[in-house]
């Protein structure tokens, strides 16, 4: 029995990169073997383990042959007789189908040198390392759609590295024959919301619509692309190019998944806006909650996700143009954001407005000021005592509505004394 590092970690120290997640492949095992080491399994499709006492995985090595579309529909041999060079063919990509001997593996770690002369590369992905490129190991990579996907991804995470163009093409032709058609939900979120939370999730949506996957998964966003807006408040014109700049912006601000997902989403509605009234938008707000709703629900999209983008495609244009707004009108839009009950949700709904006007061509820097003036009209009316109000109301005979009326009566009060 032979025990191997493999993947992301004998990559990432290539790199240079931290080595976090460590995974391991074992050569000449079998389960029953592993279960009489002590090894917990874990794997329902195949056969992993966690080790007694670092709890990482241990998987044995195995070959995979296809049954049926998707990603899915694979039947798995597991046996002592496949070989390490089996097991990382049947990988995504060369910079991840690289290995070292276990009795290697401690140096590799502790002092983040290199794999060197210990390297077990098959596959050439130490020269793709060293040029930059993401390249299929081999043609099994066809056979399983989330490939595609996980590419896109690493497009995403590694901003100088580009598809290799036998790689892009067998991408187009996967999704040519349907393979797309056959990913469930859940992993496709998972692998998107992995991707725009890389450091140029951009990237992961151009290669995506380079192989003709973007049109299958997200057709809201593919169609974008091509749709004029108004120069004067859109240098960059084209609406999946503006939403790109979003995403960027979101990025180097940090945001967290559900504000990132939100300025993906907020302007979907422009895609279905009628050739003859471009390049104005009116009314797209509406249609991008629609949109996004449908795309959630598609999805699975997680609820904080779902419901912080739901907000954002509603109010965005208002809460842009709300530096004219007077203090009854800006109540009334903390009211339809939840501001009072959910104040860090607004905080993050400001968040993503903020990446969207920042997120024009040449317009990266400009300061967004609506954000601190709805922050602090939120600030006066959360000091109103609502409790007060309340029993005030009560005593004059009010009920029901007409205290919720007079609560909100004394929230624009405190707002139009103090708001600039």
């Amino acid at each position: 029995m032979e025990t191997y590092l493999v993947g992301g970690a004998v990559r990432d120290a290539l790199m240079g990169l931290p080595v976090k997640d460590r995974d391991w492949v074992v050569v000449g095992s079998t389960p029953q073997a592993m279960l009489d080491q002590g090894f917990v399994p874990v794997g329902r499709d195949f056969p992993v383990f966690l080790h007694p006492h670092s709890k990482e995985e241990y998987a044995l090595a195995r070959t995979e042959r296809k049954t049926a579309p998707g990603y899915r529909g694979f039947a798995i041999h597991a046996a002592p007789e496949v070989s390490l060079e089996d097991d990382l063919g049947r990988r995504d990509l060369t910079i991840n189908a690289m290995a070292i001997a276990a009795r290697h593996a401690p140096a590799l770690v502790a002092h983040d040198n290199g794999p060197g002369a210990h390297l077990i590369d098959p596959y050439g992905g130490r020269s793709d390392l060293a040029h930059k490129r993401l390249r299929h190991v081999t043609l099994a990579f066809r056979e399983d759609p989330v490939r595609i996907l996980r590419t896109a991804r690493f497009a995403a995470r590694f901003a100088d590295f580009t598809v290799a163009p036998e790689t892009l093409r067998l991408m187009q032709d996967m999704v040519a024959s349907g393979e797309v058609d056959h990913l469930v939900p859940e992993r496709v979120w998972q692998e998107l919301a992995t991707g725009l939370m890389e450091a140029q999730p951009e990237r992961m949506f151009a290669v995506l619509r380079a192989c003709g996957a973007l049109a299958v998964l997200l057709p809201e966003l593919d169609r974008l692309w091509g749709v004029t807006q108004r120069a004067d408040y859109h240098p960059e014109i084209d609406t999946g190019s503006h939403v790109m700049l979003v995403l960027q912006r979101a990025a180097v601000k940090r945001a967290p998944l559900p504000v990132v997902f939100a300025c993906l989403t907020h302007d979907l509605g422009k895609g279905e806006t009628p050739t003859h009234l471009l390049p104005r938008h009116l009314g797209h707000e509406g249609r991008s909650a629609h949109l996004t709703k449908a795309l959630c629900q598609r999805l699975r999209v997680p609820l904080d996700c779902r419901e912080l983008a739901d907000v954002v495609a509603r109010e965005h244009g208002n809460i842009h143009q709300s530096m004219a707004l007077g203090a009854a009108a800006v109540v009334r839009l903390l009211e339809r954001c939840d501001a009072f009950r959910k104040p860090q949700r607004f905080a993050e709904i400001l968040l993503a407005c903020e990446c969207d006007a920042q997120g024009r061509k040449g317009l990266q820097d400009t300061a967004y000021p609506q954000a601190q003036r709805l922050l602090c009209a939120l600030s006066l009316a959360q000091a109103v005592d609502t409790e007060t109000v309340a029993r005030t109301a009560l005593s004059a005979g009010a009920t029901g509505p007409r205290i919720g009326v007079a609560i909100h009566a004394a929230r624009v009060a405190a707002v139009a004394q103090n708001l600039a």
